[in-house]
């Protein structure tokens, strides 16, 4: 299955957790793509804990200089967008989406 070393993981779940993996056929795979999809989503700078080590607030304040956070008005995701060039490409001809 896998050509790379593995390890088990355990962790703690919550019982109604446990009663709806039951269904699961092959619960390991199941949780390994859950995590590493979650993963892909996790914020670049705090890696997910939610909190900014006191250099990385450092960086972002000077970030914020010229960005800020704002509401898409199409999707209603928040984004950062770029002062200096006021572009949110995402919903363009050209952007993503």
């Amino acid at each position: 299955m896998f050509d790379e070393k593995t390890d088990i993981i355990t962790f703690k779940a919550p019982e109604y957790l446990k009663e709806a993996l039951k269904g699961i056929p092959n619960r390991s795979e199941f949780i390994r793509n859950a995590i590493l999809a979650a993963l892909g989503c996790v914020c670049p700078l705090c890696k997910g804990s939610g909190i900014l080590l006191p250099n990385q607030k450092e960086h972002w304040k000077r970030f914020t200089k010229d960005h800020f956070v704002t509401q898409c008005k199409e999707c209603n995701a928040l984004h950062l967008v770029c002062e200096r060039t006021g572009n949110d490409p995402a919903h363009s001809e050209h952007g993503g989406k």
